[in-house]
């Protein structure tokens, strides 16, 4: 398969609309929106690529705001569309992230890239996807770009799952540096924060955030899940004040790096 009938396949046999309704997924979910809501400004329009099945951009529209929405997998698209209430106003166009050439240049306050990053696995396509989404965006508008990190998936996959020799054995875990290598097959793509800061030198922006958006919640989500709604809600306000602590963002499975286009 190629990388695209890849996607395609996982999509189909996976719940994505779901990842994030349990309490464990709703850190992840509440973690993004809390950030994304620090710039959601009256007026602001707002444009999601890989948007998914549409739970961001849904969440967005109903808070009346303008989103436009990009789509590469039709499977998702259609249950983006079937989710589409009457007091949104919102848009879904299928497009792959290394190419809006169909969107005008400098025309979002906006921009969200929560998906995509996870399935580029060469950095000219990484490159391609960040200057694209920052090329949509106005100048001085903002950018949040989601990953998925390394560390966790080779503690919990690797070591809790009994998986690391045969990572190694494959080639996708170096057993010296344990970095990791990921192909297409895979379907993610894995990096550190080392990784990001690289890719970031790349272009024109200043970092304003950079975010653990589950942090320790992965390695405990059955504790997570089984916390009343007060003990959630004292959890979230713990994980709320260590999700930007440089000492702890690298343990996290997903982070989002929140940046702004500048002048130029």
């Amino acid at each position: 398969m190629d990388v695209f009938e890849n996607m395609n396949h996982y999509y189909k046999n996976y719940d994505e609309d779901g990842r994030l309704l349990p309490k464990h997924g709703q850190v992840e979910f509440l973690t993004t929106m809390r950030y994304i809501q620090k710039y959601l400004l009256p007026g602001k329009r707002v444009l999601e690529i890989g948007a998914g099945t549409g739970i961001y951009s849904h969440a967005i529209g109903r808070l009346g705001f303008e989103v436009d929405a990009v789509e590469l997998i039709q499977h998702n698209i259609d249950i983006f569309k079937s989710k589409i209430s009457e007091d949104e106003s919102i848009t879904i166009h299928q497009g792959n992230a290394t190419d809006l050439s169909f969107i005008d240049s400098n025309r979002y306050d906006i921009s969200l890239l929560l998906g995509p990053m996870y399935h580029l696995f060469t950095t000219e396509d990484k490159i391609q996807a960040l200057s694209e989404a920052l090329r949509v965006t106005k100048t001085g508008g903002i950018l949040f770009v989601s990953y998925c990190i390394s560390d966790a998936s080779i503690i919990c996959y690797g070591f809790k799952g009994g998986n690391v020799s045969n990572l190694i054995e494959r080639g996708l875990l170096d057993p010296e540096t344990f970095k990791t290598h990921s192909n297409p097959s895979d379907i993610f793509d894995l990096a550190r924060k080392e990784d990001i800061d690289e890719l970031m030198e790349n272009f024109n922006a200043t970092r304003l955030h950079y975010v653990a958006t589950d942090l320790a919640t992965n390695y405990m989500r059955e504790s997570v899940n089984t916390m009343d709604d007060e003990i959630f809600s004292i959890y979230l306000k713990y994980h709320f004040s260590i999700c930007e602590r440089p000492d702890m963002v690298g343990a996290t499975h997903h982070s989002l790096d929140i940046f702004k286009k500048n002048e130029g």
